[in-house]
């Protein structure tokens, strides 16, 4: 049987054909190496099946392709289309509150008969988030490609004179960061385009490992990007630029990129503005996507072409800038040659460029570059050795470069001739996915799936399973909701139907002396010590499987050494609140900032641990991967449960992380106000109720007992 696998390309507009590249700024370059990647591993004869998982959106604004659960790409490789979130085309920056959602949903469909795969690449880092979830359920190996990362990107933007609370804002940098430091400790193999990618960016973060790290170029059609075009092509160029240029023979220099500011297309014009020499010697042509109506834009693509506007009028461009408002992904080749007929110029100025694609392309059409000197230049450069590179940042370096680079009749013909014979012997898409290949059959072993580890000793599997918080949820004086609680489960078929198991933060003995007193039946499952032990039945069977999965990496003492400078902060708890995959703490005073000041502790020391504040005064570190809500899934996988028919209670600081994803969501009347801006999950139900009169509101609502769906 052939290898199967599973892309994760989970923002923008994709789709098979047409690819609306520069539409908007999730909508670029790592589409289409997505695309073509998947096309190309389809034609591998060792490979079976390849599928890219993407978002399902329904909008009127875009395509109706985009609300087609399944696409085929080409023979043996498919779009799947989830939806996650609301129905309407979302930013990436928006997306983050629904992606375990989607996690929760791909664990279902990969244990389907017929779709298991044989591993997991994630692009970026929310399917880096999502692929590492489903890594660690399903046992799955896993691959990320970050494409850009958050630490290099607010590096920038801040060197660029950005306000750092104002960029977190706007690009949700710090989730962006945490989700892929998650991702790095659990990938088994980081692609990275160039070697000062994975050595100066990936190298800032914490849970990298260099070892893990492979380059592999990417690749070029070269049945679309070669040096030779029919003139017909160019004629229909000619007359999309030459309205906006009085002497349009000149040598261009051309850039093509989305209208965001990381491409930092302002500065190219700055510098051509500044200059009487390029003004002199050359047009400018921007092609920034396309645009119909600017209101339809969103905010930073028109902050970008005002910027251009106002620039071109500054410095009196009018005839010697051309920035069409349409194009068409066929013609991006053509254009590449146009310049080149010219002898023009391809300019990259972005401040993060990891991959350079467009580079690629370019020098594949006998196109001369300058170009930022991050990141991918870097490697091309090296390579290729078909033109300059500038510090981006400082407006007279790339002036500078601009002017030298059209400056020299033979020296262009050289880079010329250097571009196209380097790309067909360096990154064609053959070779590419040949060391593709190559690399997951060397370095990734299959893992065991956990849903072959079934037993029959974790106990009989009911259909439906509430969930009840032992710590918060359950009232005692005993009142009239815990009686009716109490008679309903007995009416519903307790423990064939209807199971019952109990979360808690105490350890089991603890936890057991509390319940008896709330003479409930007992429970099939306790999920203890704040979801790093679970227990089975009466005889408290404890599951070796789980504690063998979280251990891993696990290293209590290393924790409480990593923490013991912020002892004016926080206080071990009493030995009866510790456990062996569980460190607790109680906060001198309440701050919310304490798990970031934790976080920063345990990742200086590349420590696989996670801090969870709970009630806004107790702090626990458990384990990478342990948690009350990883605690449910790994759960309803022994037990072959659908998450949906699990209905858990959330009414504290810290539930948050029971109130995403599938399983149904009781909030009572007296929950923590916190919890208020979680009301936009799917699968959340607020009652009027408080304590147990909630839980009862939360089985009618979702008509969960039996009694209520006779």
């Amino acid at each position: 049987m052939g290898i199967r696998l599973l892309h994760l390309h989970l923002h923008g507009l994709f789709r098979s054909r047409d690819l609306e590249l520069g539409r908007d700024a999730d909508t670029g370059g790592q589409t289409l190496y997505v695309l073509d990647l998947v096309r190309s591993l389809a034609m591998r004869p060792e490979v079976d099946q390849v599928d890219v998982v993407t978002r399902l959106i329904h909008d009127r604004r875009v395509s109706e392709d985009y609300a087609s659960p399944q696409e085929t790409i080409a023979t043996g490789a498919r779009i799947l289309r989830f939806p996650f979130g609301p129905k309407r085309y979302l930013r990436k920056e928006s997306l983050w509150p629904y992606l375990e959602e989607l996690a929760d949903q791909l664990v279902d469909h990969l244990r389907q008969p017929g779709q298991a795969v044989d591993w997991i690449h994630a692009h970026y880092a929310d399917a880096g988030f999502v692929g590492a979830l489903v890594s660690q359920r399903l046992g799955l190996p896993l691959v990320f490609t970050g494409h850009s990362l958050g630490r290099e990107k607010m590096r920038r933007l801040i060197a660029a004179g950005g306000d750092r609370q104002q960029i977190d804002h706007s690009y949700s940098i710090s989730r962006r960061i945490e989700a892929e430091e998650r991702v790095l400790s659990k990938a088994d193999l980081v692609i990275t385009s160039t070697r000062q990618e994975a050595e100066n960016q990936y190298a800032r973060y914490r849970h990298f490992r260099l070892e893990r790290a492979e380059v592999v170029p990417p690749g070029v059609d070269s049945t679309r990007f070669h040096p030779n075009g029919c003139v017909q092509q160019q004629n229909a160029l000619d007359s999309m630029l030459q309205p906006f240029l009085r002497e349009p023979e000149r040598p261009p220099l051309l850039a093509i990129s989305r209208a965001v500011r990381r491409k930092n297309i302002p500065a190219l014009v700055e510098a051509f503005g500044r200059s009487r020499v390029l003004r002199q010697r050359h047009n400018l042509v921007l092609v920034m996507g396309c645009r119909e109506d600017p209101r339809q834009l969103e905010k930073q693509q028109r902050d970008v072409f005002q910027q251009v506007f106002d620039l071109v009028d500054r410095y009196n461009l009018y005839g010697f800038v051309a920035y069409p408002k349409q194009h068409r992904r066929e013609q991006i080749p053509a254009l590449y040659r146009w310049a080149a007929q010219r002898r023009g110029l391809f300019v990259n100025p972005a401040l993060t460029e990891p991959f350079g694609l467009t580079l690629l392309e370019a020098a594949a059409c006998g196109l001369p570059m300058v170009s930022t000197d991050d990141g991918g230049p870097r490697d091309i450069q090296a390579r290729c050795e078909n033109g300059l590179l500038a510090d981006v940042t400082d407006p007279g370096a790339l002036q500078e470069a601009l002017e030298r680079a059209g400056s020299d009749r033979q020296q262009w013909q050289r880079w010329r001739d250097n571009g196209v014979e380097a790309i067909s012997r360096h990154f064609s898409w053959d070779a590419h996915v040949c060391r593709y290949l190559a690399l997951m059959q060397q370095r990734i072993s299959p893992k065991e799936p956990i849903s072959s580890l079934t037993h029959d000793w974790v106990g009989r599997c009911p259909t439906r399973l509430l969930l009840l918080d032992l710590d918060n949820s359950l009232e005692l004086p005993e009142g009239p909701a815990l009686a009716d609680l109490r008679g309903r489960l007995q009416r519903d078929g307790y423990g064939e139907r209807l199971g019952l198991g109990i979360l808690t933060g105490r350890s089991l003995s603890m936890a057991r002396q509390r319940y008896q007193e709330l003479h409930l039946p007992e429970p099939q499952v306790w999920i203890s010590r704040a979801g790093s032990e679970i227990h089975y039945g009466v005889d408290e069977r404890p599951d070796r499987l789980w504690q063998q999965r979280i251990q891993s990496g696990w290293n209590r003492q290393a924790v409480m050494d990593a923490l013991d400078d912020l002892r004016d902060h926080i206080t071990l708890q009493e030995f009866e609140h510790q456990g062996p995959c569980k460190v607790s703490y109680l906060l001198q005073e309440t701050d919310a900032e304490i798990l970031t000041l934790v976080r920063q502790r345990l990742r200086r020391e590349r420590l696989k641990a996670e801090p969870r504040l709970r009630c806004h005064w107790f702090l626990d570190v458990l384990p990478q991967g342990a948690s009350r809500s990883e605690a449910i899934r790994f759960l309803a996988l022994r037990w072959n449960l659908k998450l949906e028919q699990v209905l858990v209670v959330a009414s504290q600081q810290g539930d948050g992380e029971l109130m995403r994803g599938l399983p149904a969501t009781v909030v009572p009347a007296d929950h923590d106000p916190c919890l208020e801006r979680l009301k936009q999950q799917q699968r959340v139900f607020f009652s009027a109720r408080p304590s147990v009169g909630g839980v009862l509101d939360g089985l009618s609502h979702y008509r969960f007992s039996v009694s209520v769906g006779r």
